[in-house]
């Protein structure tokens, strides 16, 4: 019997600047962690699609937001599937790794989500507020983001973008997985500070409210990250489901916490660099 390990490639970009965060320090944390049980070469995003195939798995973590190489993204994402290549996360994600859409499907289909529209005739489905928050449908990391007050709405072009009430929202807290799989939770209490972060406690409705969004996106194998805020009346809604990259902020939980984690991902990456290629 082989006594190879598999082979992961870690798509990041360490040089990716982000406010509030250091992606590097993350990847090469985790990329240590990994390498106790895989062979394990890191690579920038624009790298991988001419690296994957001698790889087991494709891991992408945290290599920065794609509207900066859509073209080359499109390429990395078509020739991964020609070729059977197995992606963690999964390329079948519904959520931000295919845009903005989702917050309008899922509001429209009733979920606890922030209000979301895309056309001018439908400004009467949202709640009448001082500001609203104009954002790319292909957006992240808040670029392009911009707030306007309500009597400068009609001034609004609907080209690709999205409109939703500024909530006056308690408190964001973020709910993570791998897989299937609740691993913990942070939030940030100071509505001002996005990612000045600590642990949370997730009650039990808390996380039927998260596994609501994970159920519905569906991928097998995966990290995701559901972002939500609590309303000053004590709802839940959804801000974000992160489905690409998300950042995992493991530095800020306990070391046992880290561990499950890290093991949670190793069963997952094992799982799919040994099942058949689709």
């Amino acid at each position: 019997m082989s006594t190879a390990k598999p082979r992961v490639l870690l798509v990041t970009d360490l040089a990716y600047q982000a406010r509030g965060r250091r992606y590097c320090d993350e990847d090469i944390r985790l990329s240590a962690r990994l390498r106790e049980d895989f062979d394990v070469a890191l690579c920038h995003p624009l790298d991988a699609a001419s690296l994957m195939d001698a790889f087991d798995v494709v891991l992408v973590r945290n290599s920065g937001p794609v509207l900066n190489y859509p073209a080359e993204y499109e390429a990395f994402r078509d020739r991964a599937l020609a070729r059977g290549t197995r992606v963690h996360n999964q390329l079948t994600g519904r959520a931000d790794m295919a845009g903005k859409q989702y917050l309008l499907d899922l509001s429209a289909a009733g979920y606890p989500v922030i209000p979301t529209i895309d056309r001018a005739e439908d400004l009467a489905r949202l709640p009448v507020v001082p500001d609203y928050v104009v954002k790319p449908k292909l957006g992240a990391d808040s670029i392009g983001l911009r707030i306007v007050p309500r009597d400068r709405l009609a001034a609004v072009e609907y080209d690709g973008v999205l409109v939703q009430p500024l909530i006056r929202f308690v408190y964001e807290v973020s709910f993570y997985f791998v897989d299937d799989a609740f691993q913990y939770a942070l939030h940030a209490p100071d509505p001002g500070q996005r990612w000045r972060l600590v642990p949370y406690e997730a009650t039990a409705a808390d996380l039927e409210f998260a596994r609501r969004f994970i159920a519905w996106n569906s991928i097998e194998h995966g990290i995701q990250r559901v972002d939500a805020c609590r309303t000053p009346e004590g709802e839940l809604l959804l801000v974000e489901l992160e489905d690409l990259n998300p950042y995992l902020s493991l530095d800020l939980v306990a070391e046992a916490t880290q561990d499950s984690f890290v093991a949670a991902l190793k069963a997952s990456l094992r799982t799919m660099a040994t099942a058949p290629r689709p």
